[in-house]
């Protein structure tokens, strides 16, 4: 563990700093369970992951030494139950806020939380969250940014891009850890003082396809749908040309588009 110059409170204070990991999630989730006194605000940040997960269990897939791969302890205690979706909002909100730092403009936040540059994945968030009763006891929260990659696997074709890719330079990925660190306590403390109404509008305002007709793919159809917002349980509120319907993670596909 290592203390760092990050001109934070606590987010990225203490930093693990591993050369390869299954998943970082897995490894701080280890050391959360091995009792072990842990501050809050800890990263792991390893140069490898070879398990890295998604969504659902997908998988992350990540080139040695070139990328972000990070996983963020938090405590928000504080959160009720019924609005854990607001910790997603902040966390994307974050990350996205961070990289545009770098990039002028074009990115977004794909419901629930990826991140995109024009229609291209630049990375992904995992939020495993671990309950008491009604309390949230600790949150472990996946980031993984495609930062310095340039070739992608076949099975991904043109639907990633990295930093690299965008900016045509190489960048220090402590220095995008250190963007990522200030912004996530910013929003993790606007989130701590219960901004939930502020939390919400910026997050429909970076997100993609907001109130754009679009093609999605739901229930084994094609349709057309705009999406007009998120509810505090996280569910997609879209209007088609029928009805208003909610979609829950993974109950809905976005029909790529180049």
């Amino acid at each position: 563990m290592q203390n760092n110059t990050f001109s934070t409170l606590f987010v990225g204070q203490n930093l693990i700093k591993l050369k390869e990991v299954d998943s970082t999630n897995n490894f701080l989730k280890d050391l959360l369970s091995k009792s072990e006194p842990l501050a809050e605000g800890t990263v792991i940040m390893a140069d490898n992951q070879v398990s890295g997960r998604g969504q659902q269990q997908l998988v992350w897939q990540t080139e040695p030494g070139k990328n972000i791969s990070i996983s963020l302890y938090l405590k928000p205690a504080f959160l009720p139950l019924n609005k854990q979706f607001y910790l997603n909002m902040a966390v994307s909100l974050a990350v996205r806020e961070a990289l545009g730092d770098f990039i002028a403009e074009g990115l977004k936040i794909k419901w629930p939380n990826d991140i995109y540059y024009s229609n291209k994945k630049m990375g992904g968030i995992l939020i495993e969250n671990t309950l008491t009763g009604a309390v949230i006891k600790s949150s472990v929260i996946g980031i993984g940014l495609n930062i310095n990659q340039v070739i992608f696997a076949e099975s991904i074709g043109n639907k990633a891009t990295s930093l690299m890719q965008i900016i045509q330079k190489e960048t220090d990925l402590m220095n995008i850890l250190q963007k990522i660190s200030i912004f996530m306590e910013k929003y993790y403390l606007l989130l701590k003082s219960g901004s939930y109404d502020i939390l919400h509008k910026n997050y429909l305002s970076q997100l993609y396809h907001y109130d754009v007709k679009a093609s999605y793919f739901a229930n084994g159809e094609v349709f057309e749908g705009v999406i007009k917002g998120v509810d505090e349980r996280g569910r997609l509120i879209m209007h088609t040309a029928e009805e208003q319907k909610t979609f829950n993670f993974k109950e809905i596909e976005f029909i790529h588009t180049k």
